[in-house]
């Protein structure tokens, strides 16, 4: 039984109850978490303000004390996920007017994020120390993800039936719920779902590994145990350290695929679509460093094409 909500009511008390009526089981786990972070986030900023005390300046300042401690970006999203129950709130009349309008978003300056990823040559040393048998095991797992680019969880969805082996494709299409082992769980997003164009060699070699396994069984998840990302990046290291290289995490092989995309001569919007972007806009804030490299290299290489018409 839902509480009667007045202007008397607390802001936080609204919130809490309008994510209950609006967005439980509307939207994934994880994204609900950001929701129920954001109220703990109002309970302690604004622990007592009413609804009725809602106006543009103690919304602006909620954003300005949030803004202390979060990135410019992080304290956009907060805000964004406020908004939609402020203007619900409005409608209903328990707000008069809608505080949120002409918002000043504050933040402290991003911190510079180096993405690790490895080098061709560093790659193809560190695939050469796995144990690929005649059985799955995490060494196959660590060898797909670099040669797809998938995601930790997309991977860990993975059943025999996704593989389509006489057109050389891979169906990515869910994922495994490896955090709290509730199983199959749809993508990130829309575009997250597609088909990865596979080598000859991965064709062959997986053929035989999932011959015989249960079609609609994770391939590497067995018996529904429990998996932990670090278990694989331990993993991962190990073969690091063995090879001589720069340690990466399992996230870390999908940077070093789309950065080898990117420097072999691939198009943006092609490794967007593999990667399961939902914009070539996340590809180029993802990977700007090594777009800007590539787009030095063709200044230089036009700068000589030019030289050479005198």
């Amino acid at each position: 039984m839902l509480e009667a909500i007045t202007k008397e009511s607390l802001f936080h008390e609204y919130y809490a109850q309008w994510i209950k009526v609006y967005k439980e089981g509307a939207i994934r786990p994880v994204t609900m978490n950001k929701y129920r972070m954001t109220l703990e986030w109002l309970k302690k900023l604004i622990p007592d303000t009413k609804m009725c005390d809602v106006n543009r300046i103690n919304y602006q300042q909620l954003l300005n004390d949030y803004a202390q401690t979060h990135e410019r970006q992080t304290t956009m999203d907060f805000h964004h996920q406020i908004k939609c129950a402020i203007l619900d709130a409005v409608d209903e009349g328990f707000i008069s007017r809608d505080p949120t309008r002409k918002a000043i978003i504050k933040g402290k300056p991003p911190r510079d994020k180096k993405i690790k990823y490895l080098n061709q040559f560093e790659l193809h040393t560190m695939l050469n120390t796995l144990n690929l048998g005649p059985d799955i095991n995490w060494d196959w797992f660590i060898m797909l993800v670099a040669k797809t680019g998938m995601r930790f969880s997309e991977a860990l969805a993975l059943t025999p039936k996704d593989f389509d082996f006489p057109h050389q494709t891979l169906s990515i299409n869910k994922t495994w719920d490896y955090k709290k082992g509730t199983g199959f769980l749809p993508t990130k997003n829309r575009s997250s779902v597609r088909k990865i164009q596979l080598d000859w060699q991965t064709v062959i070699q997986f053929t035989g590994l999932v011959k015989g396994l249960p079609e609609d069984k994770p391939i590497f998840v067995k018996d529904a145990q429990k998996v932990y990302n670090a278990t694989v990046n331990d993993i991962l290291e190990r073969h690091c350290k063995k090879a001589g290289i720069p340690v990466i995490s399992v996230h870390g092989l999908r940077h070093t695929h789309a950065s080898l995309l990117l420097f072999a001569g691939v198009s943006i919007a092609s490794v967007a679509r593999r990667l399961g972007h939902a914009s070539m806009t996340t590809t180029q804030k993802t990977y700007l460093h090594i777009i800007q490299e590539l787009e030095n290299k063709d200044i230089d290489l036009v700068m000589r094409s030019l030289s050479e018409l005198s």
